[in-house]
């Protein structure tokens, strides 16, 4: 066999480093010699109450899996359009907003463009930019981690800026972006993209029911958290028709599967039922805000999401975190700028967070013993 000319692979691709996810609870179980039942899973701001009743019964009745999916998912987007109020086709569905993400960034990207990230938050806005090919210029969030809003508008300036990602409630410490940034934001010259993939646990209302509608103004959100579907994978964005109509040409034409398509079609009829368990990770995450203060070494931060960080002190945030999954308690670890000696952790029902402020207990106990 002969040698290849030359090398195939894209060199900024080959030097990139891959985005790291969490993995699997049948995984973590092997690791720790535990059941997998014995795991107290609180690490990816999964919905533990699973789907609604009505979308499990859709799955059960799933009678079409041999056929080809809807490409436009019509039944889908107009019943998106009812709840939302807005036109259905301004509604693009995608295969988890991960992938409206990628595809928003395939459109816009050309060759030296750049994107705004504003870290700590979401790993997907830098790692789909790159595999898009484009540059990320990081604009840090300040110690609170609200936006630092005037550096955006400066970095704005560059004529090869394209576009900026602002999650909101932010992922990994639940604040909320302010009306007022938002529109700062939507005055440059730039695409601005709200991410509001926790925006139901927040108690305040989506900005997919701004009007007047910007026209640089795109909002995503999935069925992931709220409606317990993250293994579905169902994220669906409301777009400028200018935008939109060229988003439809890059678009897989069977990006939704069928299963995912009907349980989020009946999500959206059993919403009561999906309500009630976001209230319950609210009152949750609430009283992990509370109990977690209590422990000496845990600094949680505030919280308009379903899982609270918390800086470490006194001790490693990895030490404690190792310390849990010994427990079979599995938490998100984080030492990255910004980020340094945190731990996140989801909300979750209220044996869950029993267990997990058990294990602490115990973890703090040890250490004072240690200290004695």
């Amino acid at each position: 066999m002969g040698e290849l000319p030359r090398p195939l692979v894209r060199p900024d691709v080959a030097a990139m480093a891959p985005y790291v996810p969490v993995e699997p609870p049948e995984v973590w179980a092997a690791r720790l010699g535990l059941p997998e039942a014995r795991l107290i899973k609180l690490d990816a701001n999964e919905n533990p109450y699973g789907p609604s009743p009505r979308a499990r019964e859709a799955l059960t009745r799933l009678a079409n899996g041999h056929i080809y999916p809807d490409p436009t998912q019509r039944a889908l987007r107009q019943a998106l359009a009812n709840w939302l109020g807005v036109d259905m086709e301004r509604i693009l569905v995608g295969h988890g907003s991960d992938e409206l993400i990628d595809l928003i960034l395939r459109l816009v990207l050309r060759a030296g463009d750049v994107v705004l990230d504003c870290p700590p938050t979401f790993g997907m806005y830098r790692f789909c930019a790159a595999v898009c090919g484009g540059r990320v210029r990081a604009i840090p969030r300040r110690p609170d981690f609200s936006l630092d809003v005037p550096a955006l508008e400066a970095a704005a300036r560059d004529e090869r800026v394209r576009t900026v990602f602002i999650t909101s409630p932010n992922n990994p410490d639940g604040s909320v972006t302010p009306p007022e940034a938002i529109d700062r934001l939507l005055r440059l010259p730039i695409l601005v993209v709200v991410d509001e993939a926790y925006i139901e646990f927040s108690g305040l209302p989506s900005l997919m029911s701004r009007r007047p509608w910007a026209e640089n103004l795109i909002v995503l959100r999935t069925f992931s958290k709220w409606a317990g579907l993250a293994g579905l994978r169902v994220g669906y964005g409301l777009f400028p028709p200018e935008f939109i109509e060229h988003l439809w040409k890059i678009k897989p034409p069977y990006n939704v599967n069928v299963a995912g398509a009907a349980a989020a079609l009946a999500s959206l009829e059993d919403e009561a039922f999906l309500q009630a368990n976001v209230a319950r990770l609210v009152a949750e995450r609430e009283r992990l805000q509370t109990e977690l203060a209590r422990f000496p070494f845990l600094h949680p931060y505030p919280s308009r999401a379903n899982f609270v960080l918390c800086r470490v002190s006194s001790l490693s945030a990895r030490h404690v975190w190792e310390a849990l999954r010994r427990r079979g308690v599995l938490v998100r670890y984080f030492d990255e700028p910004g980020l340094q000696d945190c731990i996140r952790i989801s909300s979750g029902t209220p044996a869950q967070v029993d267990a997990l402020l058990e294990a602490l207990r115990q973890i703090a106990e040890e250490e004072h013993g240690q200290a004695g």
